[in-house]
């Protein structure tokens, strides 16, 4: 198979962009964090509009590592690219979050280039939020450009993967992605060409999202889904992709061998998904996924092979009020069918989005702009925004310290909410 990778510059102009989209083992440590977790200190200060656009923050990780980040662009020879034209390879770019020994001298990433704020802003599911209004390209992240990777002193770093929900950008995960790296994660995110908003390539060129316009079509000719099918699809193999190049793009001393993924999403489906296809994926965690081809997440049928078959692998499942594996089908289905450890976390009080860098910068975004309080409940639920980002990283970093790292006390998932909250709740 003739693959090639080339690096990826970040560029650090500013443009516009948006969006969410349509449709987890906790340490006992992590767990007892929740009592007092507040969110991280945002950036230093920078000013609230540029131009009369808001300018956002995002939170910093709580680990004791710095970040740093490479992007890496993949072209699979051997695969032609589902969404275009014949004869036209499949394209990928990946960001590659790690532990750094040395932040100092290297710049922070921007959330999103240019082009991909532009196609984000085009396309943005904030709902409640105008267009145009909001600064995208602006946002930095806390994870340093080619910043030197540290050393892992007991060993070697474990990799999880991460993919984005349909039609989002690799970058709205940073959240939990940087968060991740900081405590001694390579996180490899995936960014699927031609299903997120926009993704830039380092010649600048820029593949805006052909979803929407598939979507109209499989809407006028009943096939809507097949095309579920299809968009699951191209991610498993996107997926199986990058782990076929993981040795080629994560730092040296990084423990290929001990590989977890997680999403957000259909990025969830992929998690769990993978898993069932690759054996080389020992743990997932889906966020808010449905596992299955269907409209609403409490639809029957149409089951995905992962649920219908189950898993032998420890898998997660984190969702929004309402949606556990007694509520959505396809959880239901791979709850009976798995054989390996499965647990089920509602984050309660919680929407779709809330899985999502929107509970870090929406309400950002409300307070700048001066828009009504509703349009923080109506896309993240009534949860407070940073209980919530303060469970998503405990949850999913305790299960993957439990599964990828075999770290004990691994069994202290809660009964119920907990002490002082009602965040979580585990179903049984």
């Amino acid at each position: 198979m003739d693959q090639t990778c080339t690096d990826q510059t970040c560029r650090d102009q500013h443009t516009s962009g948006r969006g969410p989209d349509r449709r987890g083992l906790l340490a006992a440590a992590a767990f007892a964090a929740l009592g007092t977790a507040v969110a991280a200190p945002a950036a230093r200060a920078a000013p609230h509009t540029s131009g009369g656009r808001a300018r956002l923050t995002l939170p910093a990780p709580t680990g004791p590592y710095p970040v740093g980040t490479v992007s890496r662009h993949l072209v699979d020879h051997a695969r032609p690219d589902p969404w275009v034209a014949a004869g036209r390879s499949r394209e990928l770019m990946i960001s590659v979050r790690y532990p750094a020994r040395d932040v100092g001298g290297y710049p922070r990433a921007a959330q999103l280039l240019p082009g991909e704020a532009a196609g984000f802003d085009r396309l943005n599911s904030f709902t409640g939020v105008p267009q145009g209004r909001v600064d995208w390209a602006a946002t930095r992240t806390f994870a340093h450009r080619g910043a030197p990777a540290a050393r892992c002193g007991a060993g070697r770093w474990p990799v999880v993967l991460y993919s984005p929900g349909v039609g989002d950008p690799r970058s709205l995960g940073t959240t939990l992605t940087d968060e991740l790296a900081s405590y001694g994660y390579v996180v490899v995110c995936v960014d699927h060409t031609y299903d997120a908003s926009a993704v830039e390539f380092p010649d600048g060129r820029v593949a805006t999202s052909r979803l929407p316009e598939e979507w109209e079509r499989a809407e006028r000719e009943g096939t809507f889904t097949a095309l579920l099918e299809k968009t699951c699809a191209v991610r498993v193999a996107d997926t199986r992709f990058v782990l076929d190049r993981l040795e080629t793009v994560v730092p040296a001393g990084s423990e290929v061998s001990a590989v977890g993924m997680f999403g957000q999403s259909a990025g969830g489906f992929a998690a769990v998904q993978g898993m069932h296809d690759d054996r080389r994926i020992a743990a997932a965690a889906n966020l808010d996924g449905v596992l299955a081809h269907v409209r609403e997440d409490h639809d029957p049928g149409n089951l995905s092979t992962a649920a219908r078959d189950g898993v032998d692998r420890p898998v997660l499942l984190m969702g929004m009020e309402g949606n556990d594996h007694h509520t959505v089908p396809s959880w239901g289905a791979l709850w009976d069918h798995s054989t390996g450890p499965r647990f089920d976390l509602t984050l309660r009080g919680s929407r779709h989005a809330a899985f999502t860098d929107a509970v870090a910068l929406l309400p950002q975004i409300v307070r700048r702009l001066g828009l009504p309080g509703r349009t923080v409940t109506e896309v993240l639920g009534t949860v407070r925004p940073r209980r919530a980002m303060a469970a998503e990283r405990a949850c999913v970093r305790g299960f993957f310290d439990t599964w990828l790292r075999g770290r004990a006390g691994g069994g202290g998932l809660p009964d119920g909410p907990s002490a002082d909250g009602a965040e979580l709740r585990r179903v049984r």
